[in-house]
């Protein structure tokens, strides 16, 4: 394996993949290829075993096709994958770099072969008193020209694909940081809002919440009053614990996948809890009236 691959970079370099589409083992191996020009190609031995970890680590899962498992990277792999992006970077350089230095040798090796006949040739002609240049020598010559112009070939290549991975991996960085950064403010920005809109609504959330929370089994059995006090009490203690909520989701490098989730564990939570306490149709009324008002308030926020 090639040392760009060294101490588990080859981990890394599987989950970009993977974030650019779902793709099988196979499909793996060749792009790997593809990437080092043909000059290195993995073995299922190396890349199959890799693949089985990031599963077991819950970073990549799969789903089997035709036969054939399809690997797709996780919400987990994407979160670290977007706090190493500046790491994965530097790999894609360095993997250029590896492939310039892999078509150097390829060059010395042709250099030294073209040298290797020219000697032969020149030895062959002072040893015959009468050079003729025959067939054989005609190609010869042919097959020397031909190496040359193949080496001059391969020098021009490398230099070319030497500078443009320079130059592609320093605007990765620089692009890779900016996001970063524009993330992290929108993320900010986007958390400062939601929490103004929160306080505005009067705990609206919370109250929708409580409504699901504390109207559960006794729903339909008690009094309006008994299940308002019950809401208005989930409702307190759902404000008070805003700030809170859902802080086990670490945010990523993308606002709008961030919001995604917070929209998925608001939707579980409610269901949860309608799921183990029930729900009654007054407190369906009351929690359509509360959606919509959260909805509004929200899309407004974000049409801001």
């Amino acid at each position: 394996m090639p040392p760009v691959f060294a101490h588990g970079r080859l981990r890394l370099y599987l989950l970009g993949l993977l974030d650019e589409a779902p793709r099988h083992g196979y499909e793996v191996i060749r792009l790997l290829e593809e990437r080092f020009q043909g000059l290195y190609a993995p073995s299922a031995g190396t890349v199959y075993p890799r693949l089985a970890k990031l599963e077991a680590e819950g970073l990549v899962t799969y789903a089997t096709e035709g036969g054939r498992k399809v690997y797709s990277i996780t919400e987990a792999g994407r979160a670290e994958l977007a706090d190493r992006r500046g790491e994965l970077a530097d790999l894609e350089l360095e993997i250029r770099e590896s492939v310039s230095e892999l078509a150097a040798e390829i060059r010395a090796d042709v250099r030294g072969a073209a040298g290797d006949l020219r000697r032969e040739m020149r030895a062959a002609a002072s040893a015959t008193a009468t050079p003729v240049e025959d067939a054989s020598w005609t190609a010869a010559k042919e097959e020397l020209r031909k190496a040359k112009h193949e080496w001059k070939e391969q020098a021009r290549r490398a230099k070319d694909e030497s500078r443009r991975a320079r130059e592609e991996a320093q605007q990765a960085r620089r692009q890779a940081k900016e996001a970063q950064e524009r993330a992290r403010e929108e993320v900010q920005r986007i958390a400062a809002q939601f929490q103004e809109q929160f306080a505005k609504s009067g705990g609206m959330l919370g109250s929708l919440a409580g409504a699901w929370l504390g109207g559960g089994s006794a729903g339909a059995g008690s009094g309006s009053s008994a299940a308002g006090a019950a809401n208005a009490t989930s409702a307190a203690a759902s404000a008070a614990a805003g700030s809170d909520w859902a802080e086990d989701l670490a945010p990523t490098a993308d606002p709008a996948r961030d919001l995604d989730r917070l929209l998925d564990r608001f939707r579980d939570d409610v269901r949860d809890a309608a799921r183990d306490h029930g729900v009654s149709p007054a407190q369906l009324a009351e929690a359509r009236a509360h959606l919509a008002a959260a909805a509004a308030r929200v899309t407004g926020t974000l049409r801001a």
